[in-house]
C-alpha cells in the first residue's frame, strides 16, 4: 500500500470524526498550523521518519508538543496514534489529502491561470467572478507568467483546459493554412 493510499484513509477519518465531533474547519486550521511547523522546523520531519527513532519517543515528543500548539482533540489523538504507530512519515501525505477533501467539503475548486504578463489585482477579481460563476464554487487561483503563450491566458481547473492563449491561436490557424494547401 502507498503512502498515499494510506494518508488518505486517515485523512478520510479525521475528516468523519471532524464532522460528527468537532468543527472542520478548526481541524483545516489545525493541520496548516502542523504544517507550519513542519516546515519552520525541517528536523521534525527528519525525527519523525527517522527508523532509528522508536516510536515511543516520537509519541513523546509529539505528547510534549501538543499543548504549544493548542490543537482540537481529534487532530491531537491522531498525531499521538501516528506516532504510536510508527506512521508520523504519513503526516505530509495526510494533510495534503485532508486539504483536498476539505476544499471539496467547502465548494472550493483551484485554478491556475497562465498569462503572458501579470495580471492587475483588478482583472484577476474579474476572472475569479467569472469562473466562479462558470463552475458553481468559490475559486482559489494561482497565476503563472509564461511569456511564451503571447498574450490572452490559459486557465485550468481541474483536468479541464481553457486555452485562450494567441500562440494556441496561432498554431491552430498554421494548421488550418497547411490542410488547405
Amino acid at each position: 500500500m502507498t503512502t498515499r493510499t494510506s494518508a488518505t484513509r486517515y485523512a478520510r477519518a479525521l475528516l468523519d470524526v471532524l464532522l460528527k465531533e468537532s468543527s472542520v474547519d478548526q481541524g483545516a486550521r489545525d493541520l496548516v498550523q502542523v504544517s507550519a511547523l513542519l516546515e519552520q522546523f525541517p528536523e521534525l520531519p527528519r525525527a519523525f521518519t527517522n527508523p532509528a527513532i522508536p516510536a515511543a519517543r516520537k509519541h513523546a515528543l509529539i505528547k510534549e508538543l501538543l499543548p504549544k500548539l493548542a490543537l482540537s482533540v481529534p487532530v491531537g489523538k491522531l498525531l499521538l496514534m501516528l506516532a504510536d504507530r510508527d506512521r508520523l512519515v504519513l503526516l505530509p501525505d495526510l494533510i495534503t489529502v485532508f486539504q483536498e477533501r476539505y476544499e471539496e467539503l467547502q465548494q472550493i475548486v483551484r485554478a491556475e491561470v497562465i498569462t503572458a504578463e501579470p495580471m492587475t489585482a483588478d482583472r484577476l477579481s474579474i476572472l475569479q467572478q467569472r469562473l466562479a460563476g462558470a463552475t458553481g464554487r468559490t475559486v482559489k487561483i494561482t497565476t503563472r507568467v509564461d511569456p511564451s503563450i503571447i498574450g490572452g491566458m490559459k486557465a485550468q481547473i481541474g483536468s479541464t483546459v481553457y486555452d485562450g492563449s494567441i500562440a494556441t491561436q496561432l498554431e491552430t490557424f498554421r494548421q488550418t493554412l497547411e490542410s488547405a494547401v
